[in-house]
């Protein structure tokens, strides 16, 4: 029962930080300029990161939100208004 709830809350965050990413990116890029091969990456990381921690219990609840998190936020470094925002802050 416990890894089947610490797997929704995993899940519960999954979703939130994906639905997170594409409010973000739908009011940063342009009208047809979504990053949906970025938001696929996030949500098969996601899905992977949610299996692993159903399938192995030595993942802590804590481990498994904070890599997801912080791999949102390596696929966001990687969207054209953050590259741009870097362009423009080197130039």
């Amino acid at each position: 029962m416990k890894r089947t709830v610490q797997t929704a809350i995993v899940a519960f965050f999954v979703v939130l930080i994906t639905a997170g990413f594409a409010f973000a990116a739908n009011a940063t890029s342009g009208a047809g300029n979504f990053p949906f091969f970025h938001l696929g990456c996030l949500i098969m990381g996601g899905l992977t990161i949610v299996s692993l921690k159903y399938r192995y219990q030595g993942i802590y609840l804590s481990e498994a939100v904070g890599s997801f998190a912080l791999y949102a936020v390596l696929v966001a470094l990687f969207t054209a208004p953050v590259i741009g925002a870097v362009k423009n802050l080197v130039s």
